[in-house]
């Protein structure tokens, strides 16, 4: 399913338009931008526009687009939600390379994470990066997710394996970080 509109001061998070499909192809068309990513190879128009179908008609996953500035600049969901366990798996990316660094993926996890735990009722959300991938890491941390482990040489790119940090943040530790 798409989830709806959550406005943030530097993102907005909104269901995906006709137009989004054909800014995956771009932005997973350049290597710099997948270089984390588990699906590091780009598909077509249609496939995309497929993918987006097909999680727009999901029971199991949440989907939003990240705006800035009224430009679509990237993507994220929880996804692979276990009703009954009340948990799910998180994932972001940020295709417009000159908004890195900006504090706009952290916002959209807390956005996520905040809907995640107080529209949906889950316990706990899981999520990864690359070891390596230091921003990302932190974003992580900043929107209150915790180390709970390192699958050791988890994926091969670039000619060399790469270990996976993993993370979670659970709701009642979640709900200790919030302003009262």
């Amino acid at each position: 399913m798409y989830g709806p509109v959550l406005v943030g001061t530097k993102v907005t998070l909104r269901p995906p338009d006709d137009s989004d499909a054909a800014r995956f192809v771009d932005w997973f068309g350049d290597l710099e931008v997948t270089r984390y990513q588990p699906r590091p190879f780009p598909l077509g128009l249609l496939q995309e526009e497929g993918f987006l179908k097909a999680l727009g008609e999901s029971t199991t996953d949440v989907f939003w687009m990240l705006e800035a500035d009224g430009q679509a600049i990237g993507a994220t969901g929880i996804h692979r939600i276990d009703w009954l366990h009340a948990h799910g798996a998180t994932g972001i990316v940020i295709g417009v390379k000159s908004e890195w660094g900006k504090g706009r993926a952290s916002e959209a996890m807390r956005l996520r994470t905040e809907y995640a735990f107080r529209q949906l009722n889950l316990h706990k959300l899981t999520s990864g990066a690359f070891l390596e991938n230091e921003p990302s890491r932190r974003a992580l941390q900043t929107a209150g997710y915790r180390e709970v482990g390192i699958e050791r040489e988890h994926f091969f790119r670039e000619g060399r394996w790469h270990d996976h940090w993993l993370c979670e943040v659970r709701r009642d530790e979640w709900e200790r970080m919030q302003p009262r």
